[in-house]
């Protein structure tokens, strides 16, 4: 069990976890990530060096925490009427916000603090949640969406690749190309 898993939600626990997130993204900005150290974080955050210690492990983990706080999306996907609209709006969004400069750096912290993966799964869940709000509410208009892993390893898992390992020619247009992709392929295989 990770120390993020044995953390009561709630009560002090949350104004910590609150207080120091908020001080890791203001010293970020302020010094920089190769400046920033653990006493910083807690002076700013007025809680001992320990608290973070004990709560994270090192700066390596605090800062995958805070980037997984930051990767969560801030609500539904936007509806715009129908399966093809509503993915391709939310897959430009997503293209756009993960190839950014702050996606990238939040996905290398998400992914270099994260000895057992949790954080990952976690990243990957924010998106399955996402895209499966989109296909239930396909479903719910009478139209025949891909399954949710389906769109995952067909959207976001190239994406994901893509920006990590090949950053080129990542733009609105392949994010249309992958949702084309998908939904003709789905449309093909229901027939």
């Amino acid at each position: 069990m990770s120390r993020k898993q044995m953390t009561r939600p709630g009560g002090r626990s949350a104004r910590v976890q609150a207080a120091v997130h908020s001080a890791v993204r203001e010293l970020l900005a302020e010094v920089g990530r190769d400046a920033l150290t653990v006493p910083m974080v807690a002076q700013r955050a007025d809680v001992t060096p320990s608290t973070i210690y004990r709560r994270w492990g090192d700066l390596t983990e605090l800062l995958s925490d805070v980037a997984v706080e930051r990767l969560r999306p801030d609500g539904e996907p936007e509806d715009h009427g129908d399966l093809r609209s509503d993915l391709t709006a939310w897959a430009e969004q997503f293209l756009d916000e993960m190839a950014s400069g702050s996606g990238r750096a939040y996905t290398r912290d998400a992914l270099l603090g994260d000895p057992d993966g949790s954080n990952a799964g976690q990243c990957s869940a924010y998106a399955a949640e996402q895209i499966n709000t989109i296909l239930a509410r396909a479903v719910r208009r009478g139209e025949n969406p891909p399954d949710v892993e389906t769109a995952m390893d067909r959207i976001v898992a190239p994406m994901m690749y893509r920006i990590l390992f090949r950053p080129d020619g990542l733009d609105t247009a392949y994010a249309r190309r992958l949702v084309t992709d998908l939904l003709n392929t789905s449309t093909t295989s229901a027939s």
